[in-house]
């Protein structure tokens, strides 16, 4: 009897976090990416780490299909922000397939969310990088100074390079 009790006990516990998860996190990005048509084959998980960890989002991409584009991608984490936005986060990790690639800052996911609607997606694109590291907490991309066009086209490489490190290299064989 007792270790029926504890069986039911830590499946209790499991699909309490589980069920915490999905409403705290899953749910509100689902929604919002299943709300654009254009999101329509990008699998985008949102959870806390280890499911247990409040402090840790981890956006997590699961599959993407063959005609998503980098700019799909973006959109896609702008939602995800934008549907979280009033939520507190330490850091956010962006994943592949449950493998982490980069962090962010949970104040500058916030920025993200909160700046969606209004804030132009070309400065946003260009400008994210410089808020990445890697896991090991290393930048993950430098800052550019000098002329506007040497910069702009260092911050797109920049951008490419990040799309390349999260999950095309591994979705596309590149």
């Amino acid at each position: 009897m007792r270790a029926r009790n504890l069986v039911l006990g830590a499946v209790a516990v499991v699909m309490l976090v589980a069920g915490g998860n999905w409403a705290l996190a899953d749910l509100p990005v689902s929604s919002a990416l299943s709300k654009d048509s254009r999101n329509s084959g990008i699998s985008m998980r949102a959870y806390h780490r280890w499911g247990v960890d409040p402090g840790t989002l981890v956006v997590d991409l699961w599959g993407l299909p063959t005609s998503v584009s980098m700019a799909d991608v973006d959109r896609a984490l702008f939602t995800a922000a934008e549907a979280l936005k009033d939520r507190k986060f330490d850091r956010v990790v962006l994943a592949w397939r449950g493998g982490a690639r980069y962090v962010m800052d949970g104040d500058y996911f916030n920025t993200l969310g909160r700046e969606y609607a209004f804030q132009n997606p070309v400065y946003t694109v260009r400008t994210m990088q410089e808020y990445l590291r890697t896991p090991d907490g290393s930048r993950a991309f430098g800052t550019w100074t000098g002329g506007m066009l040497g910069v702009l086209g260092k911050q797109m490489e920049d951008h490419k390079e990040f799309h390349r490190g999260w999950y095309a290299a591994s979705a596309f064989s590149l």
